[in-house]
This record gives C-alpha cells, sequence and structure tokens, in this order.
C-alpha cells in the first residue's frame, strides 16, 4: 500500500500543536509496526438498533488490512452482516492505533488458508483451516479508510490522522 495522505486532526480544547510546533506527524509505517504487533485488537461495531458493540479479537494485520474471525452467530458478525463499518482499535492506549473502515466477510479456501497460516504464526496456535469453516466462522478483512494514532509521551505533538484512497 503506497503511504495514505497524511492530515493533522483537528481537536479543539485539546491544545494540539501545529505541524511546525510539534515533533511531528508519525509516518504510517509506525502505525502499521503497532497493527502488526498489537496482540489483542478491539472491534466496534454497529448493532441493527444503532447501539455499539465492541469485544476483543485476536487478529492479524496482513496485506495492508486488519484480519480476524468470529462464530457466525456471534453479535459483531451478525452486526457486520447488516452493517459492515466498523472501527478497529490496537490493545496499546499508550501508543494507540485506531482504523476505521469496512468488515468484508472472505469465504475463499485460500484467502482463508492465509488467514489461518498468519493466525498459527503470530499465536502459536495449531488451528486447522477447517476450524474456520465459513459455515461455523465468519472471517472479516478490514482495509482501514481512516486511521488515527498518537504518543502519549507526546500527546500535543504526535496526533496524525491517515486518510486511504479506495482501492
Amino acid at each position: 500500500m503506497a503511504d495514505p495522505k497524511r492530515s493533522r486532526p483537528y481537536m479543539p480544547g485539546y491544545g494540539l500543536l501545529d505541524a511546525a510546533q510539534g515533533t511531528g506527524l508519525l509516518p504510517w509505517s509506525w502505525a502499521v509496526e503497532r497493527l502488526e504487533r498489537s496482540h489483542d485488537y478491539w472491534v466496534a461495531t454497529i448493532r441493527p438498533d444503532g447501539r455499539p458493540h465492541m469485544m476483543p479479537v485476536w487478529g492479524i494485520w496482513l496485506e495492508d488490512a486488519v484480519w480476524f474471525s468470529s462464530s457466525r452467530g456471534s453479535r459483531k458478525a451478525r452486526n457486520l452482516d447488516a452493517n459492515p463499518n466498523c472501527t478497529i482499535t490496537t490493545d496499546n492506549a499508550y501508543e494507540p492505533v485506531i482504523v476505521e473502515g469496512a468488515g468484508v466477510r472472505f469465504t475463499d479456501l485460500s484467502t482463508i488458508t492465509r488467514f489461518v497460516a498468519a493466525i498459527n504464526q503470530k499465536y502459536t496456535t495449531d488451528y486447522s483451516v477447517d476450524f474456520f469453516d465459513p459455515d461455523r466462522n465468519a472471517c472479516f478483512q478490514v482495509r482501514p479508510t481512516w486511521a488515527f494514532g498518537l504518543t502519549e509521551s507526546d500527546f500535543t505533538g504526535s496526533p496524525t490522522r491517515w486518510i486511504f484512497q479506495p482501492r
């Protein structure tokens, strides 16, 4: 993925420095490092009645997207089936990366096989492809349309927003 368009977020009342005063915008590579090493991700979806729903998941950053799975009958899978818009965050609140995008379900065997290999490598597990059978499990891929990151140690100078061009 090409480096996304970057821009300074506008957060009135937070005392953010402008780009010339701060230590600078964070590079996209900084965000990718955190997306790759996050042990867990928090996935926020939208219930049919409009209320938010958030749950932790195991997942991976692969091929410029966050990938995760869930039982087909889970609330998050049903929410994504009805409305694919979602937000995903990394597990480190001191250096968070927040990604917005659409949860696209994948069901083809070659994609599931790549996902399973990456999950097994990251978590030192030994899941079989059968475990992620599309009749029982829903596997999702979320490509960022928008992302945000910051470091607590430079709260006023580091906030960075990335906006992605549609593929």
